[in-house]
């Protein structure tokens, strides 16, 4: 088998290199490659450049060669989602619409906990199958790279237990399921004590678990006034950096405190952001960690956006993800979103194409996928457009038309 495959020519090719990491950006700081192609060997891109001349100096490769106008894209990173979980919550969303708000539906029975005993029901291998299945529809959208959430378990076997069905999942699947856990999702109702002994169960029972079998590198914990305070999540976050874990933080969704414990505890990200004020942004913006928007969940709570545009122009780092979740974000379309929030807070196409790939990399610390360029993974997207700003101005209607993961086609529009 030829190790060198070539595609294109690509009418318009994003490589998203050369873009800072903090800060706002115009659209003038995009690299675009016209007619490109892009050279890959071993599942990693070996080159981009004008596809005739990569053609006539690798004569040998493999070649794929496009009909018609194509914009190539960096593989979209979903930064945040809780897509493994039992049942559904349509219920919420209907009530919600009727003028319930968030938090007096949980204290009704709903929310976060009715989820809890939906998932807790399922077997491991009905939420493989789910999980999977919410996965390839991800996929299909350009998103190649998903963070997957547990927090549905809310004890330390039934975090396992999703942990492991995430694992399993990632396996059966073109696209990588990256693994946080986020057993301090909320206090369980079915726990005999306390808070702080609750943690204190995660921290000597789950935490070194988690590590030894090698489930997730990521620690989670929801600071609200549902969930946990900034003083009851301290010695958590202690155990879980001691361990060697990465720390992130639902943090100031819808009151504040949450941002200051990410930034304490340098997190990689601080998720939601919605109820930020002027005092939470400049911390923000002065530390290495990078604010999250969930539009999402924005959405589907019917609430205000984190305040992106202020994040970015006080030199803040600014990744987008869905929140897909079957309670306060069940649409799951990640570019719909982005190009929406786009709209509302005034970002650039390259403000909004790099919180969905390079700056998106950097929240799940990844360094080898989020733009096109040498050594860097092979995960792309083609749509069947001349211009990239057709993308966002569809504000999701235009979909990717093939999908590549690793250098070989996942998804082909012409042939499903």
């Amino acid at each position: 088998m030829n190790e060198l495959k070539l595609i294109g020519p690509l009418r318009q090719l994003l490589t998203m290199e050369a873009l800072p990491l903090k800060g706002s950006l115009s659209d003038s700081q995009l690299q675009i490659v016209e007619q490109a192609g892009i050279l890959i060997s071993e599942g990693k891109i070996l080159a981009t450049g004008p596809f005739e001349r990569l053609k006539n100096d690798y004569s040998k490769a493999e070649l794929y060669e496009l009909k018609g106008d194509h914009v190539c894209l960096p593989g979209f990173i979903d930064a945040h989602t809780h897509i493994c979980f039992g049942g559904n919550r349509a219920n919420d969303y209907a009530l919600r619409n009727s003028g319930k708000t968030y938090l007096e539906i949980a204290k009704s029975g709903g929310g976060i906990w009715d989820t809890v005993t939906q998932t807790r029901k399922a077997g491991k291998a009905e939420l493989i199958k789910k999980t999977t299945k919410l996965a390839n529809r991800h996929l299909k959208t350009g998103v190649t790279t998903l963070e997957v959430k547990s927090g549905y378990g809310l004890s330390v076997d039934e975090e396992i237990k999703m942990l492991e069905v995430i694992k399993e999942a990632n396996n059966t699947i073109p696209s990588d399921l990256i693994a946080t856990c986020l057993a301090a999702h909320m206090f369980p109702k079915d726990y005999v004590g306390t808070k702080q002994e609750y943690l204190e169960e995660l921290s000597t029972c789950l935490l070194p678990k988690i590590k030894e079998e090698s489930l997730a590198n990521r620690i989670d914990a929801f600071i609200e006034e549902s969930a946990f305070t900034a003083e009851d999540i301290a010695p958590y976050f202690s155990s879980a950096k001691k361990l060697g874990f990465d720390i992130t933080v639902h943090a100031d969704q819808f009151t504040t405190g949450g941002s200051k414990v990410a930034v304490d505890f340098g997190a990689i990200s601080a998720d939601h952001l919605e109820a930020s004020t002027n005092e939470e942004i400049k911390l923000l913006a002065q530390s290495n960690t990078i604010a999250t928007a969930l539009p999402g969940a924005s959405l589907g709570l019917g609430c205000g956006f984190t305040p992106a545009r202020k994040l970015l122009d006080a030199g803040a780092t600014l990744a987008i993800a869905s929140d897909h979740n079957p309670g306060s974000a069940p649409m799951g379309d990640l570019l719909t979103q982005a190009a929406i929030l786009g709209a509302f807070e005034k970002l650039s196409n390259a403000e909004v194409l790099a919180g969905i790939t390079i700056r998106a990399a950097a929240a799940l610390n990844l360094k080898d996928r989020g733009k096109l360029a040498k050594g860097m993974l092979a995960d792309f997207s083609l749509f069947h457009t001349n211009n990239y700003q057709e993308i966002l101005y569809n504000q999701g209607n235009l979909k990717p038309c093939m999908v590549w993961k690793e250098g070989n086609l996942v998804f082909n529009k012409h042939k499903t």
